[in-house]
């Protein structure tokens, strides 16, 4: 009973904070808590709840170093000309009957690149959203190119955050796994790339807007050079290179492009790559600005506090009913549809992936 009220009230402060705005970083804390209570109350003392919480963090760390160079690589894309560079030779690209298409492929592309979904919906997805608008394109049908573009890279890219989380709770590994899933994307792909290319025909651009390719090529050195972070993201990890060590040659080549190419001051682009990048162009202003270490705190809080509650359970045995019922499950139906089911049922649930991706190898690693 006191782990259903403990649940009960960790969903009520995540509806609350979803519905008003205010930060989920508030419900987690107050689940924590909650959970921690039940703990308590179980008969485990307050150093046993800590070690316990202590213990689980350290997958956190795995994917919080991976999140932490993710910002600096978004923040010193941006400034290097990388983004641009993609961003400019695309929209070249463009005919009227493939404009939603490109924009699902680039997307991709760049959401490979990157291995984060904010990153690109933020910069890439803004350009292409202001083209529609003011070529008299579907705007849901672009939206949707966007974000089914962002999420390939999100999920089988190497430097994505939530594969290194997959691969760290699950004690697999890393390349194995993103291997595995472009096997079974590339179905899924193939059939999204043709859907797109139905719709581009069905609602084809009138105009392409100049006014960004202006901005871009005035305000960046589109050269060769300017790609070669994206280069070096794209190849090392081919090469069977660490993640870690991809992203660090990505930031200091585009720090290098930053400074050597770009115009700008060591000290300005290590600023930018703190707190995060803010082109000089009011027209570019709202398409490239952002990025930065700063930008990643929100997010590691939240991987952080989610691998808390890992903890407590696995500590605690809290869930060992639930997982009675989930194996019955798979006995019945399946393992692979049951874990289906979970899944969806915890993403529902807790509106988080990190959540979501440790609650589920926690309560189906059992079962398997």
């Amino acid at each position: 009973m006191d782990l259903l009220i403990a649940f009960g009230l960790f969903l009520a402060a995540m509806v609350v904070c979803l519905s008003t705005g205010m930060s989920m970083l508030i419900a987690l804390a107050i689940g924590l808590i909650c959970f921690s209570v039940v703990a308590l109350r179980r008969g485990f003392t307050f150093s046993q709840v800590v070690r316990m919480i202590a213990g689980s963090t350290k997958k956190s760390f795995i994917v919080l170093r991976i999140l932490l160079l993710i910002g600096l690589v978004t923040a010193l894309w941006r400034s290097s000309g990388t983004i641009a560079f993609f961003v400019y030779h695309g929209i070249q690209l463009i005919t009227p009957s493939l404009f939603i298409l490109i924009t699902f492929i680039l997307s991709s592309v760049l959401s490979y690149a990157l291995g984060t979904s904010f990153g690109v919906a933020g910069t890439a997805g803004v350009i292409f959203m202001t083209l529609a608008r003011s070529g008299g394109v579907n705007e849901l049908m672009t939206a949707g190119a966007v974000i089914s573009g962002a999420y390939f890279g999100d999920r089988c890219a190497p430097a994505s955050s939530c594969a290194n989380l997959v691969a760290a709770v699950t004690e697999t590994k890393l390349y194995s796994n993103v291997r595995l899933m472009f096997k079974t994307g590339a179905l899924p792909t193939l059939l999204t790339a043709l859907g797109f290319l139905f719709l581009s025909a069905r609602s084809p651009i009138s105009v392409v807007d100049p006014a960004i390719l202006e901005a871009l090529q005035s305000s960046f050195d589109l050269s060769f050079w300017s790609v070669l972070p994206a280069i070096l993201m794209l190849v090392l990890p081919l090469l069977g290179i660490e993640v870690r060590w991809a992203l660090i040659a990505s930031i200091l080549s585009a720090l290098g492009v930053t400074v050597l190419l770009q115009d700008m001051t060591l000290p300005d682009a290590l600023k930018a790559a703190i707190v995060g990048y803010a082109p000089q162009s009011g027209a570019l202003a709202d398409i490239l600005s952002g990025g930065g270490l700063l930008s990643m705190l929100n997010v590691c809080l939240t991987v952080f506090l989610s691998g808390t509650f890992s903890g407590v359970f696995e500590g605690t045995h809290m869930l060992d009913g639930v997982q009675g019922k989930i194996g019955e499950a798979a006995r019945k139906i399946g393992l692979f549809p049951t874990m289906v089911i979970t899944s969806i049922a915890t993403c529902g649930a807790f509106c988080n992936q990190t959540i979501a991706t440790m609650l589920n190898a926690q309560l189906l690693t059992g079962v398997y």
